[in-house]
C-alpha cells in the first residue's frame, strides 16, 4: 500500500451539480442490461457485515421520537464527545452537510479537490467561495476562513493526525472561522477522532453509523460541536429528525462493544485481503479497513470491464481513479477475483 502521504495533484473541484454516489445499482442495471439482482456491489464503503439489529419494539413504530431519551448521550459516550449537549442527531450527516454552510459566515472555504462530493456544492449554494485545499500543507492559506476535511478522506484514504487538525483549527478560529471534520470512516480508528475536542468553538465533527456498522439505511448521523451552533442547526432542521426504529438500531449498535471489537479485527483482515488481491494484479492502492482506492491510469477501463461482468465499483471520472469496497462472503470474493483478473487483461 502507499503510505497515504502523497497528495492527489492536478484536479480542480468539479462544477456544482447533482453529486454522484456509489450504490446506484438501478442505474448500472439499466446502463449495462444486467438484472439488478445479479450485481456484486463494491461501489460503497459500507461494511458488508452489518450490525444485527435486535427486534424493534412496537412503541418505536407508534410513538413520535422523543429527544428526552438518551440517544444523544449514548452517541456522546460512543464517540467520546464531552457530553450530550455537544451532540445533535440528524437524518444522516447528509442533512447537516446541506444545512451547516448557511449557518457559517460567508467566506472563503477550502475543500480538497478529490473528496466527498457533497461539500463543495453545499457551500457554493450558501454563497461561500469554495477553493481547492492542499491537505498536505503545513499551514492553511491566510485567505481561508473555513476548511472541510474528510478524515480519513473518501476516496483517497488520506489521513491527517489530530495534532495537525487542531493546529488548523487554531488558525481558523483566530480568524473567526470554522474547521469541519467529517469522520464517517473513523470508527475503525477511534483514537484519531477529534470528538473529544468539540467543546472548542469553531470545530465541528460529523459522524455516521452508516459505514462501520453497515446501517446506512437507517439515515442517522451526528453533529458534534458547540451547543450554540447545534441549537441553531436544530432550529433549521426541525423536530423528529431521526425515527424511532433508527434510534433503536443505533443505540443497540453503540452499546455492543463486543461486536465492535470483533468487527474491527475482521475488517483489518479483510482489507488486507483486498489490498493483496489488487496488488497481485499490479494496482497500487491506498485504503481504509472499509475500502481501497487506486489512481492507476487503467482505472476507467477497469471500472468499465468490471461493470460488463456485473461488478459495480465507484469511478471518479475527474481523477481517473476507482474505489473498491469489500465483498461480503467467500462466493463474492471468488467472483470478484475472477472478474478482476479478466478485467485487468482487457484494460
Amino acid at each position: 500500500m502507499r503510505d497515504g502521504n502523497d497528495p492527489v495533484q492536478g484536479h480542480a473541484i468539479e462544477a456544482s451539480g447533482p453529486a454522484v454516489h456509489g450504490g446506484n445499482l438501478h442505474e448500472a442495471a439499466t446502463r449495462y442490461g444486467i438484472p439488478y439482482a445479479r450485481w456484486l456491489d463494491l461501489s460503497t464503503g459500507i461494511n458488508p457485515h452489518g450490525y444485527p439489529v435486535p427486534p424493534v419494539p412496537a412503541d418505536a413504530w407508534r410513538r413520535l421520537p422523543d429527544d428526552g431519551d438518551d440517544f444523544a448521550a449514548c452517541a456522546a459516550r460512543y464517540y467520546g464527545a464531552p457530553d450530550a449537549a455537544h451532540v445533535l442527531a440528524v437524518a444522516g450527516s447528509q442533512a447537516a452537510i446541506r444545512a451547516l454552510p448557511a449557518l457559517l459566515p460567508r467566506a472563503q472555504v477550502g475543500v480538497a479537490p478529490l473528496t466527498y462530493s457533497e461539500y463543495a456544492p453545499a457551500f457554493e449554494r450558501a454563497g461561500h467561495d469554495v477553493v481547492p485545499l492542499d491537505i498536505c500543507c503545513a499551514a492553511l492559506p491566510d485567505t481561508l476562513t473555513h476548511a472541510v476535511i474528510v478524515n480519513p478522506n473518501n476516496p483517497t484514504a488520506r489521513h491527517l493526525n489530530a495534532e495537525r487538525l487542531l493546529q488548523w483549527h487554531a488558525q481558523l478560529s483566530a480568524r473567526g472561522g470554522t474547521l469541519l471534520v467529517d469522520e464517517a470512516f473513523a470508527d475503525t480508528m477511534p483514537s484519531a477522532s477529534l470528538a473529544a475536542d468539540t467543546h472548542r468553538d469553531g470545530l465541528i465533527v460529523l459522524r455516521s453509523p452508516g459505514k462501520f456498522f453497515g446501517l446506512a439505511g437507517v439515515r442517522a448521523g451526528f453533529v458534534l460541536g458547540a451547543p450554540a451552533l447545534l441549537d441553531a442547526l436544530r432550529q433549521t432542521l426541525g423536530a423528529w429528525t431521526v425515527s424511532g426504529p433508527a434510534r433503536h438500531a443505533v443505540k443497540a449498535a453503540f452499546a455492543d462493544e463486543t461486536w465492535q471489537q470483533h468487527m474491527r479485527a475482521r475488517l483489518d483482515v479483510e482489507s488486507e485481503r483486498l489490498t493483496r488481491l489488487l496488488h497481485t494484479q499490479g494496482l497500487a492502492t491506498r485504503g481504509t479497513p472499509l475500502f481501497a482506492w487506486t489512481d492507476d491510469a487503467r482505472a476507467p477501463a477497469l471500472h468499465e470491464a468490471l461493470a460488463r461482468r456485473g461488478v459495480w465499483t465507484r469511478l471518479f471520472a475527474s481523477s481517473r481513479s476507482v474505489r473498491f469496497g469489500l465483498p461480503g462472503n467467500d462466493a463474492e470474493w471468488a467472483r470478484f477475483e475472477q472478474s478482476l483478473v479478466e478485467a485487468i487483461r482487457e484494460s
